[in-house]
């Protein structure tokens, strides 16, 4: 289960400087927002498989279904609830606002994701 995977470091390594570009960089927008959340599953999805060897759909619907987990936890300021508001790395990670674009953003990213995998793998 557990195995070690170089080109999926790598891209998620790419793919974490990106957001941090991003991050830093723009501070509102299309990039920063929608294309953000877009990449960023994307991200989340090499990171696991980095280390974990599991079937691609069951990883990509596992990363969608968290990412819309997170976003449905936003109405109820999650944070403000554990004292932890003013921590801006958890208010970047954990978002501040609920939005049906940003659930169509991790759509189309975990779609990429398996159009990406089934190129390489086919």
């Amino acid at each position: 289960m557990f195995k070690f995977n170089n080109r999926s470091f790598l891209a998620f390594a790419i793919l974490f400087t990106i957001e941090i570009l991003i991050a830093v960089n723009l501070k509102k927008g299309f990039i920063r927002f929608t294309f953000g959340d877009f990449l960023v599953v994307i991200m989340l999805y090499y990171f696991l498989k980095s280390f974990l060897k599991i079937k691609t759909l069951h990883l990509a619907l596992t990363v969608l279904f968290f990412s819309y987990f997170i976003e449905s936890i936003q109405p109820i300021n999650i944070l403000e609830i554990l004292n932890l508001q003013k921590n801006t790395t958890l208010r970047v990670i954990f978002g501040t606002t609920f939005s049906i674009e940003d659930l169509i953003a991790y759509t189309l990213g975990i779609c990429t994701v398996l159009i990406i995998e089934k190129y390489l793998n086919s």
